[in-house]
């Protein structure tokens, strides 16, 4: 049975109000009560619609800090959102095509993305912001240059951890992995990658961005049947952004020169 108290004062209410948050694990609660309290009477709130109002607020702090940790724990380098994104810049991305990507149904469905472009064209920008918008939506996000995957994945097979590192990377829901195809890749390392890729095929989403076309990724990886084989792995079922071959972060650099100098 429930024990009501009645007749308490107001600063016995707030000491058992914070005693209770404080019990309950419930921080923005004790640190918002007494405002939404005040709130509550100026605009003649109904008991139900008050508590309404603080239940909301301790759950909307919870997923903002949820959200918080999980682009934590994806490990970007840095941060960019796509409200940062300059669309005018580039005329080669269609910002529609963007922000339906940014709704995540993609991820939901286990779909690859690449992005493909010259430097300076906003692939790492994309993939970044699109890891952020899926992370936020409550999946779970890792970033990873492919340099680093792949000497990571090198390290793990000669330790004899190789397996664990795999289903630590197919675990999570997008794995965006960036400058694919900067560097050439021995034959060790390519299917070593390949295995993270089929560890993730039709399961979870992969995004990656890269400066090379389809047709010239046998630089990166010179066995042609592991090449083709790793296109079809990234480009089965999903989408393909082009962001072109003009740089605008050369063509910001240059205007702000010429702003500052006057020379152009």
């Amino acid at each position: 049975m429930t024990t009501r108290h009645r007749g308490l004062t107001e600063p016995a209410a707030d000491a058992a109000i914070d005693a209770a948050c404080r019990n309950l694990r419930l921080p923005t609660m004790r640190g918002q009560f007494s405002e939404l309290a005040d709130a509550a009477a100026r605009d003649q709130m109904t008991y139900r619609g008050f508590l309404a109002e603080l239940l909301m607020a301790e759950c909307d702090e919870r997923n903002r800090r949820r959200s918080e940790r999980r682009i934590k724990a994806a490990g970007f380098p840095r941060d960019k959102a796509l409200r940062t994104f300059d669309f005018d810049a580039n005329p080669h991305i269609d910002p529609a095509a963007i922000h339906t990507l940014a709704s995540c149904e993609w991820v939901k469905k286990g779909l690859p993305l690449c992005l493909i472009g010259d430097s300076g064209t906003g692939k790492s920008h994309l993939l970044i912001a699109l890891g952020t918008e899926a992370a936020m939506a409550g999946f779970r996000v890792k970033y990873v240059l492919a340099t680093k995957l792949v000497n990571e994945l090198v390290e793990a097979a000669d330790d004899k951890q190789l397996t664990k590192t795999i289903a630590r990377y197919g675990r999570v829901d997008l794995l965006c992995i960036d400058e694919l195809g900067y560097m050439e890749l021995d034959r060790r390392g390519a299917e070593l990658l390949f295995q993270v890729l089929t560890e993730r095929e039709e399961k979870n989403s992969m995004a990656i961005a890269s400066n090379e076309s389809f047709s010239s990724w046998t630089k990166t990886f010179t066995a042609p049947r592991l090449c083709a084989a790793i296109v079809d792995r990234l480009t089965f079922g999903g989408n393909i952004i082009e962001t072109g071959t003009d740089s605008y972060r050369l063509a910001h650099t240059q205007a702000r020169i010429q702003r500052e100098t006057g020379v152009g």
